[in-house]
């Protein structure tokens, strides 16, 4: 098996002017990088999973819209600006739900606004450093929720995981999967069961080939079979990522993760949601107010079928994402230390904390 956790999952070549991935959709059967050199090919990428996962959706944004305003040929600033702004939009509206895309674009675009007065070609170069300095924050952020994550667990342990949240959703680590990459590190051994998370088959296709990359004990399970295996005791914790995150704590995150909470409740196993910062939107009071993006029903009707398995002309329903309910989890790990409920308090806490880190 090649070792997935050798190649870089975003990556920026700048000699080339191309964003440098691994194509997600080809796993685990084949490792084929892409080097995407247009705007349309970046946003294509991002709609069509071939760079997916929230932080690595971020980076890739950054990445991506450094090229477009590296492209722009003009001298004259609100030239430039409005080049940078159409840019944005487009890359923008590939994925509604995840809050790192938008995140990352409206800080590339706060160091055009904030350097109104530097040459066009001292833009492109903050732009160049500021797009790298997302990516460098990224892996120390996840190596950072990955240490407070692993402080939960001990050696031995069964982790519940839905979806992909490794190292193949974010620079490095991951966040959901974080921890268990560190405790390998550290030579400690865990069992990992992952979701195969129907339609796009994330954990059975991703977490599950990571993890085995990492010589961790991996089992993949149906999704509903998550109630079986915690009946059966083996399950110590559940570790998922998340999308977005109200001020409130609900979390956003793959399809199927608010069940697999539920689940937990029921089975007094601890539900823990794992992600940056840059995940957690206090703009918005509660999940109610976070749009659910709608994919395409052939993922679900044909897309893994040599024959189409459902009858022609059947209605689908495939929401990409859900929200848990902020009342079923545990606590929310973050790169500056782990919330509690209740959340309202703690996230805020959390964010007045990371501020003073940064005035220091």
């Amino acid at each position: 098996m090649d070792d997935i956790m050798a190649f870089e999952t975003v990556a920026l070549d700048d000699e080339n002017s191309a964003l440098v991935i691994i194509d997600q959709t080809k796993l685990p059967g084949e490792i084929k990088m892409l080097h995407l050199k247009t705007q349309k090919e970046i946003r294509d990428a991002i709609y069509l999973l071939q760079v997916r996962g929230a932080p690595a959706i971020g980076v890739a944004a950054g990445y991506g819209i450094y090229l477009a305003a590296k492209a722009l040929d003009t001298e004259d600033y609100q030239t430039f600006l409005e080049g940078f702004r159409t840019a944005k939009e487009y890359l923008n509206s590939a994925r509604p739900t995840a809050v790192n895309l938008s995140w990352a674009l409206n800080r590339m675009e706060q160091v055009v606004l904030d350097n109104a007065d530097s040459s066009i070609a001292q833009l492109k170069k903050l732009l160049h450093d500021q797009c790298e300095a997302i990516k460098a924050e990224d892996v120390a952020m996840c190596r950072a929720i990955g240490e407070y994550g692993l402080s939960l667990i001990k050696d031995g342990d069964g982790i519940l995981t839905h979806c992909n949240a490794g190292q193949l959703a974010t620079s490095r680590y991951g966040t959901a999967l974080a921890p268990i990459h560190l405790g390998r590190e550290k030579g400690m051994n865990f069992r990992v069961y992952t979701d195969e998370t129907r339609p796009l088959l994330q954990g059975a296709r991703l977490s599950a080939f990571e993890m085995a990359a990492d010589g961790v004990d991996t089992t993949v399970i149906c999704d509903n079979m998550a109630s079986q295996v915690m009946k059966n005791g083996w399950v110590n914790a559940v570790f998922v990522g998340c999308d977005r995150v109200a001020a409130n704590g609900d979390a956003c995150n793959k399809i199927g993760t608010s069940g697999v909470a539920i689940l937990a409740r029921y089975y007094g196993i601890p539900f823990y949601v794992l992600g940056p910062t840059s995940t957690i939107d206090m703009s918005i009071q509660s999940g109610d107010e976070i749009v659910i993006e709608q994919r395409p029903a052939h993922e679900v009707t044909e897309m893994w079928y040599a024959r189409r398995m459902a009858p022609e002309g059947v209605k689908v329903y495939n929401p990409a994402f859900d929200v848990t309910d902020h009342e079923l989890i545990t606590g929310i790990i973050t790169e500056e230390g782990i919330a509690y409920p209740p959340y309202s308090e703690s996230l805020k806490a959390i964010f007045e904390r990371k501020n003073e880190k940064m005035h220091k």
